[in-house]
């Protein structure tokens, strides 16, 4: 399953990196996930936050693993639990308006071959969208 979503924030490159990036205000915007911790204030390559998900009415903690970052242009980590993986990219492209910012999550695994209900496409696509909405809230109101 891939869910794609993309958002175009009015905000310049260098305020919607940094409060993507900015580890210390994700509690501040992010909905989605929540309780992050990290031993670094910055999202960077090699690194793994642990955070809490709530994809349903009970909340997941989770391992996020960074895989890539490459500032201004792009992230990619990875989440893998008990037969589930999660693989979620982010690009950041300029636009006359601001920014273009892109969200894919690929979901492989045993459990999402075997219990596809149990990870409804339309939840995951809400939660992508919120996301990107608190990303825009967050970057615009302090541009």
């Amino acid at each position: 399953m891939v869910i794609e979503e993309h958002i175009l924030v009015n905000a310049d490159m260098e305020r919607v990196w940094k409060v993507f990036t900015d580890l210390t205000c994700w509690n501040n915007w992010n909905s989605v996930i929540r309780d992050v911790y990290c031993d670094d204030q910055c999202l960077s390559h090699a690194k793994t936050l642990t955070c809490c998900f709530r994809p349903f009415s009970f909340p997941i903690n989770v391992e996020i693993n960074v895989k890539k970052v490459v500032p201004n242009q792009y992230v990619a980590w990875s989440v893998r639990k008990k037969g589930f993986l999660a693989y979620h990219e982010f690009l950041f492209q300029r636009d006359e308006n601001g920014v273009l910012v892109t969200s894919k999550e690929t979901f492989s695994g045993l459990l999402v071959s075997l219990f596809k209900y149990l990870l409804p496409r339309k939840r995951m696509r809400v939660l992508a969208n919120t996301f990107l909405n608190d990303l825009k809230w967050a970057s615009e109101s302090h541009s």
